[in-house]
């Protein structure tokens, strides 16, 4: 029996299963109870569905028995993190993780392990980071949202008054809760062009590769801009910035190079702080400053939530690494391979 390529069906699994069936390699989707038609109905992409109760069933013993015996390696990605957890994943997981799996729990904002520390480990520009009764001028609260952990509420203000008087309008409307408020970040507004920046570590290669570049489409975000000032400013809506979607954008030419140079330091601070550090994909989200600086504002140590907007066609820049075009699950599916063929998988899973 020859290796399987696993994933909590969701998220980005669409293009680790299309990258892996591109490689040879039997699919397995691990679904969730009534979210399993698309992945069940792609049946010359997707070989094999387990549907379970709930993604953290993935835990239970007789799964895992038939993770492994299908020889599987999981590709882990946000709704993995989320819905199973970084404990569980950590201790009771057996079946292989591609990737360095401790570092999922660097994505948070708080406790001993955060991205902010990665990034200035890595010396990376960021937004500030104030106390809530600190914050002295325009600002964006991130914190999760009431029901839904897996999306992040964003509450934007000019001033502290302002973002005290919108932090009671979400708490009344359930938006959020006291819990999650307390867990929450003030960051310092960053006005820039949004990037999202897909890079992958190679470990067959000994080198880092830049696959592709997304932005996201944000409802009712996207809604709203897309009506004129006037009625923006008459319709009075709430906005809300519910992630679903990405589109293919390119980088200008010139920042090139700095986004190459942080993926570095972001490589070599990762090493540092929780080696092996980086093993394959992960996306930096950054914003580019009219100086033409790039400051990250998110960080995923894991497949980005952005690549299917490269399946089937591959990444903008993948082409300059690889001579061909090749989407980011496409390029995990190729190092699993190479690792496979030399003998060296322990490389590269956790």
């Amino acid at each position: 029996m020859g290796l399987s390529i696993a994933c909590i069906a969701s998220h980005s699994a669409l293009d680790v299963f299309d990258g892996a069936k591109d490689e040879g390699f039997t699919t397995i989707a691990i679904c969730r109870k009534n979210r399993e038609k698309i992945y069940a109905a792609a049946r010359e992409t997707v070989d094999k569905c387990i549907i379970l109760d709930d993604y953290r069933n993935i835990i239970d013993p007789h799964i895992q028995e038939r993770l492994l015996k299908e020889d599987s390696i999981i590709v882990p990605n946000r709704s993995m993190a989320v819905y199973v957890g970084y404990d569980p994943i950590e201790k009771e997981l057996r079946v292989p993780v591609y990737g360095n799996k401790h570092l999922l729990r660097w994505e948070e904002r708080t406790g001993e392990k955060n991205y902010y520390r990665l990034l200035d480990e890595a010396g990376i520009r960021r937004p500030a980071v104030w106390r809530l009764e600190d914050v002295s001028g325009p600002v964006v609260l991130k914190v999760q949202e009431a029901g839904r952990p897996q999306e992040r509420a964003f509450i934007f203000a000019s001033s502290r008054d302002e973002l005290y008087a919108k932090i009671d309008e979400a708490l009344r409307r359930g938006v959020i809760s006291e819990e999650q408020l307390r867990r929450s970040v003030a960051e310092e507004l960053v006005l820039g062009a949004h990037f999202n920046i897909n890079y992958f570590y190679s470990i067959a290669r000994q080198r880092l590769e830049i696959l592709s570049v997304d932005r996201r489409i944000q409802s009712n975000l996207d809604g709203v801009l897309h009506l004129p000032a006037q009625q923006q400013l008459e319709i009075e809506a709430r906005i809300s910035m519910v992630e679903v979607g990405h589109i293919p954008v390119t980088l200008r030419e010139s920042l090139l190079e700095e986004a190459y140079t942080i993926g570095e330091r972001f490589v070599e601070a990762a090493r540092r702080l929780e080696p092996p550090g980086i093993i394959g994909p992960f996306t930096l989200q950054t914003l580019v400053t009219p100086e033409l600086q790039l400051v990250v504002y998110d960080v995923a140590p894991r497949i980005g939530g952005g690549t299917n907007a490269h399946m089937a066609l591959g990444g903008q820049y993948s082409k300059l690494f690889l001579r061909k075009p090749v989407s980011l699950g496409r390029r995990i599916a190729m190092e699993i391979r190479e690792m496979s063929r030399e003998g060296r998988l322990n490389e590269v899973t956790t």
